[in-house]
């Protein structure tokens, strides 16, 4: 999570005015996303209570609660979301197992996170596209594994996004990327010419052979306010 908001923040359009976290868990992007953009109005939709007592209490704790909404409730219920809001940014860390597809924890926030109970990247797509600001961006992180790719692609295209950037992740140094960063807008903020064309950026790699932080990682973790 602290990987996709700082490469959101250190990247490309650094500012948004307003923000919207989908499932949004204990708060994790949202926090790191409001240290990030001082200036901007975050909403955040969660929905297990437990987690969104917890975010609450953390946005307490922060001093965040005079620009930061937290709704509880499955984003896809359209009545979370006015038709006319709309967000700079859109941040969304999607579960990626279909239920019954591997060992589901019986952790009920664990399970939440891996396994796909309430949508799945389509709906993020979807909803993010229809709460989208002209020009603004919805910055996800999904797996790398080609079936994966696929249905990012697909769920993006099917609610008439753009993928205009792609950053994979490398967890060590020497292996191949597990997670890669996406950054998608709508095909009707765009030029034509971009408008079938994604920028694959080189790898960020997190920690280097010999297991120590890699620098650019190190850089990155500093950007938003954590020691390197």
């Amino acid at each position: 999570d602290d990987i996709l908001t700082a490469w959101y923040g250190t990247s490309w359009c650094p500012s948004a005015r307003t923000a919207l976290d989908l499932g949004s868990g204990i708060g994790t992007v949202g926090m790191i996303a409001a240290w990030r953009l001082p200036g901007a109005r975050f909403v955040t939709i969660e929905a297990q209570e437990h987690s969104v007592a917890l975010a609450q209490k953390s946005a307490r704790y922060n001093g965040l609660l005079d620009r930061y909404e937290i709704r509880h409730g499955d984003f896809r219920d359209p009545a979370l979301l006015r038709d006319d809001e709309r967000f700079d940014l859109i941040t969304g860390s999607p579960p990626y197992f279909p239920p019954g597809s591997g060992v589901e924890s019986a952790h009920p926030q664990k399970l939440a996170c891996r396994f796909e109970l309430r949508g799945d990247i389509r709906d993020y797509c979807a909803v993010a596209a229809g709460h989208l600001a002209p020009g603004g961006v919805f910055a996800c992180v999904f797996p790398e594994e080609p079936t994966q790719l696929r249905r990012v692609t697909e769920g993006a295209r099917g609610a008439d996004l753009v993928i205009v950037r792609r950053r994979p992740v490398v967890f060590r140094e020497g292996e191949l990327p597990l997670i890669s960063l996406f950054l998608m807008m709508r095909q009707g903020d765009l030029p034509e010419r971009f408008r079938r064309q994604t920028w694959v950026e080189p790898a960020l790699v997190v920690r280097a052979t010999d297991g120590s932080i890699h620098p650019e990682y190190a850089a990155v973790k500093l950007a938003i306010g954590f020691p390197p």
